[in-house]
């Protein structure tokens, strides 16, 4: 996926546990666990507030898109065979 989540530079800059994190933005430290593992589909932007309270930090420092390879993303029918 090109959206990048870095919730682990910003927790390694305040010094911080993802459990602290967990428990200050009001969410279970599993759901914390998917969306810093870029496994999550959507984030709430009540949850986005969150965060940046708590990280005192802005969107932009927690969520970046980096460009996919020319492969990735496509469907497998569309992706070019193998010789």
């Amino acid at each position: 996926m090109p959206i990048v989540v870095d919730i682990d530079v910003m927790l390694a800059r305040r010094k911080m546990s993802v459990g602290e994190l967990a428990e200050r933005v009001g969410i279970t430290p599993a759901n914390l666990a998917v969306l810093k593992n870029g496994r999550a589909k959507a984030v709430r932007f009540a949850t986005l507030a969150a965060l940046c309270e708590v990280l005192e930090c802005q969107p932009g420092e927690l969520l970046r898109w980096e460009a996919a390879d020319e492969l990735d993303g496509l469907p497998a029918q569309d992706a070019p065979v193998p010789r």
